[in-house]
């Protein structure tokens, strides 16, 4: 069966990007180190072994634990697995080169970032010392902390206080191609904080840097410190137009929910609208599916999942946030119309019970429902990009150069 979408008046799209919800390792999972891990299989694993099993009905039925399945072989521990399953599911693979953050949105949109990442490899004295003389120079600084590979909440409580006392930023970075700063709300500012990324940006690209990571915290003290909201992400562009591109140049609509616009560089989004918090991401989600009209994407990043339990390695919290995210998906579910089209995926994984406080490098689950496909297993996708391939198909866009539609395909019996 094919696409039966063009009987409709109207054609919208959602998706919506669980970000960091692996289900289990990649092929390839092996040449990152990632081989073994699993961000679903391993949380529902821990939650059966404290004898509270997972609990993500919503989710099951649009054929998670099957997509699962197919990636692992296995059934999650300890979960119900459903009679039926009223939606469209697969597992898929990534061909892009990274396992972040703009490599994996990039290929869902139809674009894999197949050239090599620029890293900071060193986990001390991180940085070239003539790109940070650079910076001081630029950016009128009386010098730079850290200059290290760091996780963002240990080195706020390391170096926070220093930082408010001599003025000097936090640099640091991680196993993802980027360049993070910290620095106070108050105490540095955040707009001297926003032109200090800038600076950093234009002098990150000879390194071919995937992102400069504005980190804006709060608090007096290591033991009050947190950080805000207010983080913002200097992206280079992707490397030829996305699904989101193709829509928006062609007079179709945008609207990018939560960090969207800064992982795309502002390419191809038409409204950007920037809440912070879970709830606060859905309810924004919700009300962009309101307004949301004839040929619009709604696209949503919920980051929580990945910063604040996956890079933490908090595997009671990821369990506890799949399961607010399930009870609210049936108010998402509940506003779709004839011929609109749900995708719930991820970019790569983050296994809190991972070594490390880095990416896994894992399949992501590709559930759909919205009547315009048939229900059923669609099998194992070679490549993220079948998500952007099947948006474009959907939206009546040109075919992107990567992906194959899962509107032309049929579903496979049994978890093929």
């Amino acid at each position: 069966m094919g696409q039966t979408s063009n009987t409709f008046a109207s054609k919208r799209a959602i998706l919506l990007v669980l970000d960091s919800f692996g289900i289990g390792n990649a092929p390839d999972a092996a040449d990152f180190g990632d081989a073994g891990s699993d961000t679903f299989g391993h949380i529902a694993r821990y939650r059966a072994e404290a004898g509270r099993p997972l609990l993500l009905p919503n989710l099951a039925r649009l054929g998670l634990y099957h997509a699962h399945h197919l990636s692992t072989g296995d059934w999650a521990a300890g979960v119900s697995i459903p009679e039926t399953v009223e939606g469209a599911y697969a597992c898929a693979s990534e061909i892009s080169s990274g396992k972040d953050t703009p490599s994996g949105h990039w290929e869902i949109a139809g674009v894999p970032a197949l050239f090599e990442w620029g890293y900071f490899l060193d986990r001390e004295n991180s940085f070239p010392s003539e790109l940070l003389e650079a910076l001081i120079e630029q950016a009128d600084l009386p010098g730079v902390l850290g200059n290290c590979q760091a996780s963002g909440m240990p080195i706020l409580e390391a170096l926070g206080e220093a930082h408010i006392e001599s003025g000097k930023p936090i640099v640091y970075t991680s196993a993802d191609s980027v360049f993070q700063i910290a620095a106070h709300e108050t105490h540095y500012g955040l707009e001297r904080l926003y032109a200090l990324c800038e600076i950093a940006r234009e002098l990150l690209m000879p390194y071919n840097i995937g992102r400069v990571i504005a980190r804006p915290f709060v608090g007096e003290t290591s033991e009050t410190f947190e950080r805000t909201g207010n983080r913002r992400d200097y992206a280079i562009e992707p490397p030829s137009p996305t699904v989101l591109q193709k829509l928006h140049d062609s007079g179709g609509t945008v609207l990018g929910v939560g960090k969207i616009g800064d992982i795309y560089a502002h390419c191809g989004v038409s409204e950007v609208r920037k809440p912070h918090g879970f709830e606060a991401l859905f309810d924004a989600t919700l009300d962009a599916i309101d307004d949301a009209g004839d040929r619009t994407l709604v696209m949503t990043n919920f980051v929580d999942f990945d910063t604040l339990y996956g890079h933490r390695r908090d595997p009671e919290g990821y369990a506890g946030a799949l399961e607010a995210f399930d009870r609210r998906l049936p108010e998402v579910l509940a506003k779709l119309e004839p011929g609109d089209l749900l995708i719930l995926t991820a970019d790569h994984g983050n296994d809190p019970t991972w070594r490390g406080t880095d990416h896994t490098r894992e399949q992501v689950p590709v559930l759909i429902t919205g009547g315009v496909i048939p229900h059923g297993s669609y099998g194992r996708r070679d490549t993220y990009a079948d998500i952007g391939q099947t948006l474009a198909g959907h939206l009546g866009l040109s075919p992107m150069e990567y992906g194959r539609s899962m509107l032309k395909d049929s579903p496979k019996d049994g978890d093929e």
